[in-house]
């Protein structure tokens, strides 16, 4: 395991990292499944498509 993994990991164990860890990979894949939203609209894609990647955003929002 390398150096950068293992750090990662034994800061995991500390719940205040973890918890701000957890929340910022949550913005962030948020952020990324907009901006892929953002993008199909800007290219026209069909509606359905867009409802569906809608529906996947409201999906992962109410999971965590």
């Amino acid at each position: 395991m390398n150096t950068a993994k293992k750090y990662l990991r034994e800061q995991l164990s500390v719940p205040e990292f973890k918890r701000s860890y957890l929340e910022e990979k949550i913005k962030l894949d948020i952020e990324y499944q907009l901006e892929e939203l953002k993008n199909d609209i800007q290219s026209h894609k069909p509606n359905d498509e867009l409802m569906k990647k809608i529906d996947s955003i409201k999906q992962y929002v109410t999971s965590v």
